[in-house]
């Protein structure tokens, strides 16, 4: 017997209609005179109809409606007018809930039109050098779309319904396509975050600080042996790959800053290493215009230069090769249309001890102490470049110059001596000061020394003139700050002055430490000061006046460390703490500083704190803890998925 095949089912009825009646001519008729209806009278016709409903038909009744009243207002209205509501979120957690609404809003969030205005209403923006560090780290430059996910994977054009993106939204977007601004935000509120809950400890180095001195007891001249300097860091010198610390022991320790890990100890100096300075490999050579090494006519310099005896790897480091110049750093793709270095003189130092590099494809490190000899470093091959002579004391204070290869030197000698660090040769020799030189701070080609014969002078670098005598100072100058507008100096007096660059003139006498002023740092708007007292005062720039912004009781004995950004205060103390405050955002323009607040202890508390420094991802703190010497770097960069 044939098998029949079972009847094709009906088709569907298309999307809209109802289809309950089954066919019944009754209902068919009932809707087919309601259709005919004027709008008054079906309104009357339903309200009768729905007085005769029963409860369960009033639900079924609510539950049909109901989606049929849902309406995407963000679709119904162009897209530019969608942006600009959007605009006024102010939560980036309620921009991240609507993006899972439809797939529709969710390509319209991605717009970096938003996350641009959310930049700069959470202070991301104002970082000039967090925009620059992202691009470069992430490999961007203007081709990159504003259309890429976070994982970089391009997102669909096409809603659930099929319909495109609105051309309207392609306008915007293609104002602000060289930077994803979107991935940036996501990526600075994730580094906030854990700066302030907790960063992510890398590594913790110990070592005792006073390690075994090997002497035979029976030789003769046993009791004037000499005995091993402690372990105590002296300085620290800190960029995004590196961590440079120097210690009272000769011996200079080479972090990386990405790992933690203790890369290479560089050994070469005879006693104590004072001072340290990083210089970052690659960089932005000096401006057209301006000598990167000359001798100026100099008759210092008549002696041959050092780097014709040098070996093709370490001439290659210092970028004096030509394979150097030619493969060494890629084009910047930052520098087109950049604006000039701010006026008067450049760029001001950092302050964690780094400086630009002018093009050298490795990092370098510079070096002096006790045994009074300059020393340049290869970081990658740890090799001793140049060992610079000249100084006749203890070499006490140093920096290198941005994008070039010029490093300056105080000493107890009472000298300053200005260094050509890519050819090994001594350019030239700054005198005046008439007591040892304890301090120095560069910007551009301008140097400012602080000295224990209570004065302050101002350098030209290019030229060895002395342009300024800052008098003032009752008592010795223990730090500097310079930004190239003002200077700022303080001592054992217990005071700080603020100064003219440009003319000399003494412009404040700030008052409120109780002691020995021995931190100070220079933002564009505040001065930060820190005290022997463990006292932290900030003062605002933008008036006349200098007033005090806040005045904090930070540690209970001496600041051995202070460092500040836009955003956060770090300072560690003689008390064993290092401690985190933030900046309070101001919503509104306002002709002073913003106060900070405390937000937490950096680390467990140690027995006393000798160095902090830190940069937008990482930090390191020196302390001591039960009697060794405890190398500390937390890591603050948002751990990739």
């Amino acid at each position: 017997m044939p098998i029949v095949p079972p009847p094709t089912p009906a088709p569907s009825p298309p999307p809209g209609q109802l289809s309950f009646h089954n066919g019944d001519p009754t209902i068919l008729s009932h809707a087919s005179a309601f259709a005919t209806l004027s709008p008054a009278a079906r309104r009357q016709h339903l309200h009768a109809l729905i007085q005769e409903c029963t409860p369960s038909e009033l639900l079924f009744l609510s539950t049909t409606i109901a989606p049929l009243l849902k309406r995407d207002f963000l679709r119904a209205l162009p897209p530019e007018v969608s942006l600009h509501i959007l605009n006024f979120i102010d939560d980036p957690r309620t921009l991240a809930r609507a993006a899972r609404v439809s797939r529709y809003w969710n390509e319209l969030l991605k717009d970096d039109c938003l996350w641009k205005a959310m930049c700069v209403r959470h202070g991301f923006s104002r970082d000039v050098d967090a925009v620059e560090s992202y691009r470069r780290e992430q490999g961007l430059d203007g081709r990159r779309r504003s259309s890429l996910s976070l994982s970089g994977a391009r997102l669909p054009d096409a809603d659930r319904d099929g319909a495109r993106m609105p051309v309207g939204l392609q306008p915007a977007r293609a104002e602000i396509d060289n930077f994803p601004y979107r991935r940036f935000f996501i990526y600075e509120h994730l580094r906030m975050s854990n700066w302030l809950q907790q960063g992510r400890l890398l590594r913790i180095h110990r070592a005792p600080l006073h390690p075994p001195v090997s002497q035979d007891l029976n030789a003769p001249n046993a009791a004037q042996a000499p005995v091993a300097n402690p372990a105590i860091p002296t300085s620290i010198a800190i960029d995004s790959s590196w961590v440079v610390v120097g210690l009272a022991n000769s011996r200079i320790h080479i972090f990386s800053a990405r790992t933690g890990v203790l890369s290479r100890t560089l050994v070469g100096h005879e006693s104590g290493v004072w001072a340290v300075s990083l210089i970052t490999e690659g960089g932005r050579p000096a401006p057209p215009g301006v000598p990167v090494s000359d001798n100026y006519g100099d008759p210092l310099v008549a002696t041959a230069p050092q780097d014709a005896m040098l070996p093709a790897l370490l001439r290659y480091a210092l970028g004096l090769e030509p394979p150097a110049r030619a493969n060494g750093v890629a084009p910047d793709p930052f520098a087109e249309g950049k604006a000039a270095e701010p006026p008067p003189f450049g760029k001001p130092s950092y302050p964690g001890g780094a400086s630009d590099g002018w093009g050298q494809p490795n990092a370098l490190v510079v070096s002096g102490g006790c045994d009074k000899e300059l020393r340049v470093w290869d970081v990658r091959s740890g090799y001793c470049i140049y060992v610079l002579r000249g100084h006749t004391s203890t070499i006490r204070c140093l920096k290198v110059l941005h994008g070039r290869p010029i490093a300056v030197s105080g000493s107890r000698d009472r000298t300053l001596r200005v260094w050509d660090i890519q050819r090994g040769r001594l350019l030239r020799i700054l005198e005046g000061h008439t007591q040892s030189v304890r301090c120095l701070d560069a910007c551009g080609n301008r140097v400012v020394s602080g000295s224990y014969d209570c004065t302050c002078r101002v350098w030209d670098v290019d030229t060895g003139a002395c342009l300024h005598v800052l008098r003032g100072h009752f008592h010795q100058i223990y730090t500097v700050a310079f930004d190239g507008v003002r200077i700022a100096s303080g001592g054992l007096d217990t005071t700080v002055r603020v100064w003219d660059a440009s003319t000399g003139a003494c412009l404040a006498l700030l008052q409120g430490h109780t002691a020995l002023v021995c931190q100070l740092q220079l933002t564009p708007t505040m001065l930060a000061t820190g005290g022997s007292d463990g006292r932290v005062i900030t003062f605002s720039l933008k008036d006349a006046t200098f007033s005090v912004v806040q005045r904090l009781a930070a540690h209970d004995s001496s600041v051995s460390g202070l460092q500040l950004d836009e955003r956060f205060l770090v300072t560690s103390g003689n008390d064993g703490r290092v401690r985190l405050y933030e900046f309070e955002l101001a919503s509104a323009p306002s002709p002073f500083e913003p106060q900070c607040r405390f937000v937490r202890d950096m680390c467990e508390p140690s027995e006393s704190v000798w160095k902090v420094a830190y940069t937008r991802e990482t930090c390191a703190i020196l302390s001591k803890k039960a009697g060794k010497m405890v190398v500390e770097i937390w890591s603050f960069k948002p751990e990739q998925e």
